[in-house]
């Protein structure tokens, strides 16, 4: 087995122990509440079938190949209510909490993402299950949605880790991730199974 890197430290603890930095005043962090996060290009908004669906069925159909679903567990969509069935299946979670990117010009939803695995306890939050459709990806408004979560994570709710962690394979999401700032930490060897 090759050597991993140990990490250092320069804090112990009363057994003389290399550990993390002291947090004497931590608290649990309150999990994402389901409310709007408003931007200038877009807004973000909890995902609903009864006023999203139809729209982002249509958003999503512009990818005529499907490529945008090959590392979701879910989709493509065969017809609008389809896709709506799937979202009742999630809109009530708390985690994952998701949300649709409205496009503020058009007013039209135009893709989704979520929080996941919230350890409010720990400060941790994970971003998960962006699905941009053909019209915001690579746009402002597709940066300014990772920014209205991010914004939310840490200086709304005080969550010292926001995590991005997608297939090794799916280079636009590793490239838009490197982008936002996002750190290679790891593989998850073996973690998902592929539709």
């Amino acid at each position: 087995m090759s050597q991993l890197p140990r990490p250092q430290s320069q804090y112990t603890n009363h057994l003389g122990q290399p550990v993390g930095e002291p947090l004497p005043d931590w608290t649990a962090r309150p999990g994402p509440a389901r409310t709007v996060m408003e931007g200038r290009l877009c807004r973000l908004e909890p995902l609903q079938a009864s006023r999203h669906a139809d729209a982002l069925y249509e958003a999503h159909a512009l990818d005529a190949e499907g490529r945008n679903w090959t590392y979701l567990p879910y989709g493509p969509f065969a017809s609008p209510e389809d896709l709506a069935r799937w979202i009742e299946s999630v809109e009530s979670s708390d985690d994952p909490l998701f949300f649709a990117i409205i496009d503020l010009v058009t007013q039209q939803p135009t893709g989704w993402a979520s929080y996941l695995r919230i350890d409010p306890t720990m400060g941790t939050i994970e971003v998960g299950h962006l699905a941009y459709s053909p019209a915001l990806q690579r746009t402002p408004a597709a940066t300014e949605a990772m920014y209205l979560m991010m914004r939310r994570a840490f200086d709304e709710l005080g969550y010292r880790r926001y995590e991005w962690k997608c297939n090794s394979l799916n280079a636009p999401s590793w490239n838009a991730a490197e982008r936002l700032g996002f750190r290679y930490e790891g593989t998850f060897r073996q973690a998902v199974v592929h539709k």
